[in-house]
């Protein structure tokens, strides 16, 4: 049985090529706009140490198609709720796809104090990224081989998004990927969504903490898929039998990991 949490991806402020352009003015007193990229496409990240416990990464072209045309997605600070800078319904937030990845349009209010703090610390190089929340709905797992740096032969898997449910796009201001537990929490999220306890095991070995997944994970049956089927929606896979359970242990692995809920 799998599990679909919030998960959250970083792009580090170098590759976001964010910045805030004044349109309709030329004598600097237009509208502020912000401009960047929350996601690249096709592009490989490691999630954790991906020759042990973690794995590659990357959001497959369109990844968000479908989410786009359906959703009202809100550009945050920090994920925080409460710091909406725009939303797409209120026609103050556009978000395309293109060649490169998910681009960010964004009208900024320089009347509302976080904004122009905003646009500030993004001019100072105070905000370290951009930042994704969203829902994986369809994920492929692929094995490659690779060489390592020392000349060495490895297998190593990745992860790759194909459909995603996007919740927000967030400025961030904390690194990239910033720590080993930042990173223990988006391979426990991974992990909860594919529903393979074997994956979960062979990881164990190396990082423990990642045995406890087992409990909020049903034993498979033979021949059983290791992954969720493509059309699932986020939740869809949670037999209600086993909501309770199921829920409590996962507030205490949020707790544990600081896994969004």
């Amino acid at each position: 049985m799998s599990l679909t949490t919030l998960e959250r991806r970083r792009l580090p402020l170098s590759d976001a090529s964010a910045e805030i352009r004044v349109d309709g003015g030329d004598d600097g007193h237009g509208e502020r706009r912000f401009h960047g990229y929350a996601t690249k496409f096709n592009a490989r990240t490691a999630i954790g140490n991906p020759l042990t416990w973690g794995f590659y990464e990357e959001f497959a072209a369109g990844v968000y198609t479908k989410t786009l045309s359906e959703g009202d997605q809100r550009f945050l600070i920090d994920h925080d709720s409460y710091y909406v800078v725009s939303r797409v319904s209120a026609d103050t937030l556009n978000l395309a796809q293109d060649r490169v990845g998910l681009a960010v349009d964004s009208a900024l209010d320089m009347r509302l104090s976080y904004v122009s703090d905003l646009a500030v610390n993004l001019e100072n190089r105070n905000v370290t990224g951009m930042s994704v929340g969203f829902y994986p709905v369809k994920v492929d797992w692929v094995e490659e081989d690779i060489e390592t740096s020392d000349g060495q032969s490895a297998t190593v898997e990745v992860r790759i998004i194909r459909e995603a449910k996007l919740i927000e796009v967030s400025a961030v201001t904390f690194p990239a990927y910033e720590d080993t537990e930042a990173d223990v929490r988006s391979v426990s999220a991974a992990l909860l969504r594919r529903g393979d306890p074997g994956a979960i095991e062979r990881r164990a070995a190396h990082r423990p903490e990642l045995r406890d997944l087992l409990q909020v994970i049903e034993p498979r049956e033979p021949g059983e898929p290791t992954r969720a089927d493509a059309s699932e929606e986020p939740g869809e896979s949670t037999p209600r039998r086993h909501v309770d359970r199921i829920d409590l242990a996962m507030r205490g692995l949020a707790a544990r990991y600081r896994l969004p809920r």
